[in-house]
């Protein structure tokens, strides 16, 4: 019942989360990798690493100012810089072919701006679908549930959970000034997975509760609902978080960026779940008995 009974303070906390993402995002704006505005990446390979520095005075040199340098692993490298041409292409690789070196040329890939304008819209589709796709499996899923309120209800609170599970993992990364990519979509669409499943459990309970009429009070049954699945939730979401924790610090630095969202958005889609959207519920079910 305290989650349900200071609904209010986790409102608050949620809308104040929401307010300085969207700040971050109106300020700083994304940081667009070479998948959505156009670019090019190679990944080599030396067998004694040159520093960060000295990569970087050797691209400067050769006319690639600008380029992001990335290491990975024990020996590799990852550049990515504009969009470049063949000859562009073998001026890079001498570039970093710096003395003292042996390099070997792992991968190259390179992406238009038209491609990448169409990569992002892509993304904005798959994730609007996404959430329309929840939305209708939960209206569907709880078509019997009709009293206190009604089965449409449920999925409108999930996509505003969700959609709080997306905006805010976007904002931290926004305002640390990490990179949007693909991966960074793929991480959003699994946050979605992720909280849509935890929501289900508790919104379930609260169905199988309601059936066995534990309470006429509404929020008595939210509350109890709660406080059944509260400890699952909770360590489901440490058991994923430690791997990803676990990822983040000893995977692949390919993946640094990946984990480190995807952790922040288990947290977030934990605490949604639990504390908004089941309160939620209590809400629209006062609004209702008021009109």
């Amino acid at each position: 019942m305290f989650i349900v009974k200071y609904r209010k303070i986790f409102f608050t906390l949620s809308i104040i989360t929401i307010a300085l993402s969207f700040y971050a995002m109106a300020v700083k704006g994304f940081n667009a990798g070479i998948d959505f505005k156009g670019g090019s990446i190679i990944e080599v390979a030396y067998d004694v690493r040159p520093s960060v520095e000295t990569l970087t005075t050797a691209l400067n040199t050769a006319g690639f100012e600008g380029s992001r340098i990335q290491m990975a692993g024990d020996n590799d490298v990852m550049v990515k810089t504009r969009a470049l041409s063949e000859a562009d292409r073998q001026s890079l690789t001498k570039a970093l072919a710096v003395s003292g070196s042996q390099m070997e040329e792992k991968r190259f890939s390179s992406i238009g701006p038209t491609i990448g304008a169409e990569l992002r819209t892509k993304a904005w589709y798959a994730i609007a679908l996404v959430i329309l796709g929840i939305v209708l499996f939960i209206a569907y899923a709880f078509r019997h549930v009709s009293e206190p309120i009604s089965s449409w209800k449920y999925g409108m609170i999930t996509s505003a959970t969700l959609l709080h599970d997306i905006i805010v993992p976007a904002g931290v990364f926004v305002w640390m000034g990490k990179e949007v990519d693909t991966l960074f979509v793929v991480a959003l669409l699994s946050i979605m997975g992720v909280s849509v499943h935890d929501t289900i459990v508790v919104f379930d309970r609260i169905r199988e509760n309601l059936k066995l009429k534990i309470s006429n009070d509404f929020m008595v049954t939210v509350g109890k609902s709660l406080e059944q699945t509260f400890a699952r939730s909770i360590n489901t979401s440490l058991t994923v978080m430690l791997v990803l924790g676990t990822l983040y610090f000893f995977g692949p630095a390919s993946t640094k960026d990946f984990s480190l969202i995807l952790w922040i958005g288990v947290a977030i889609g934990t605490y949604s779940s639990v504390f908004i959207a089941s309160p939620l519920l209590v809400v629209f079910e006062k609004w209702q008995n008021r009109g």
